[in-house]
């Protein structure tokens, strides 16, 4: 098996040269680089992972905290993280939380225990205190879809509040004015923050809120489902429903076709995330676009230039606005 002093010696740089380009260190040229990947491939030679580790007090890996590890939301971010990383040398070790405290301080700390160089948490339960204190500790940590206030520089998030009051403003600018809403688990900020969006808009246009136009579900497709039959039981005049997820909206365009109803002239619907299914949908679906593969870039990129020195060709950016998608499922009154 070769050794890194053969690769040194067959590319003609030194030791330290041969280490930086296996640690993925940014200051080396991309001559040099591509001189030592060359040597390495031609000797066959394997670094020892264990060795570097030791040796850079780098584990090149990074911890992902996500609240479940199935559906196109998460899916796009775990993904969208683990291309950026492994595009510049580094590892992702993923685990979910499932939005329950103790599970996700038991995650975390296990991502901690596997030496991981930085965390990127999609956290519900914690509280800010809780998180907090972990960005005061040694180990850098950035937050996606959440917002406290003394780390601002850590966090990338969405204006959730916007997200629900474009929605629903996007409904009664074709004149509905029975609009029942879905909403997310209430005790999430991004679920309240989108219903008092959704609020602000119905005062705005000077339409009464209804507790009976409400529904709380919890992400999940069946929850839009039973959301819609029970609105509609409560709320029978309404004309159009707004959904605080894709997949909620989803489930309440079934409930809906079940019921008889057409879509969009009898029933208008809205959803939020713009999920990859959400245009194949059909009718394809109106929705809130919910950049969360720009806020996993983002704080994938905070890693590499706050942990790694690898600068990002892009400023990065902490706050996102989302924006209305007008597809098939929205129609005037």
């Amino acid at each position: 098996m070769a050794t890194i002093y053969e690769v040194s010696e067959a590319a003609g740089v030194s030791l330290a040269t041969v280490s930086r380009v296996m640690n993925g260190n940014a200051k080396v040229s991309e001559r040099t680089r591509k001189k030592v990947e060359d040597a390495m491939a031609k000797l066959g030679y394997q670094p020892n992972a264990i060795a570097q580790s030791l040796a850079s007090n780098r584990t090149n890996s990074v911890g992902l905290l996500v609240s479940e590890l199935h559906g196109s939301y998460f899916g796009d971010l775990m993904s969208t993280v683990e291309q950026v990383l492994k595009k510049n040398g580094k590892h992702v070790v993923i685990t979910a939380g499932h939005v329950d405290e103790t599970r996700e301080k038991e995650a975390i700390e296990f991502l901690k225990s596997r030496r991981c160089d930085a965390l990127i948490l999609h956290a519900e339960a914690v509280s800010d205190d809780y998180l907090k204190s972990l960005v005061d500790g040694k180990v850098p940590v950035v937050l996606i879809n959440r917002k406290i206030d003394d780390i601002d520089d850590n966090c990338f998030f969405v204006d959730n509040e916007t997200g629900g009051y474009i929605a629903t403003k996007a409904v009664i600018e074709q004149g509905h004015k029975h609009i029942g809403y879905v909403s997310g688990p209430l005790f999430k900020k991004d679920a309240s923050d989108r219903l008092k969006g959704h609020k602000r808009a119905l005062e705005e246009a000077g339409i009464t809120f209804s507790e009976g136009a409400l529904f709380e579900g919890d992400y999940h497709e069946s929850s839009g489902q039973e959301g819609m039959q029970c609105i509609s039981e409560q709320f029978p005049q309404m004309t159009a429903l707004v959904c605080a997820n894709d997949e909620m909206a989803s489930g309440a365009m079934t409930a809906a076709r079940e019921a008889g109803k057409a879509i969009p002239s009898q029933l208008s619907i809205v959803g939020f995330d713009n999920v990859l299914f959400s245009r194949y949908l059909y009718p394809k679906l109106t929705t809130v676009d919910n950049p969360i593969q720009a806020m996993g870039e983002m704080a994938a990129h905070w890693v590499l230039e706050h942990v790694y020195d690898i600068k990002s060709q892009t400023p990065i950016k902490h706050l996102f606005v989302p924006q209305i998608v007008k597809r098939d499922t929205l129609a005037a009154v």
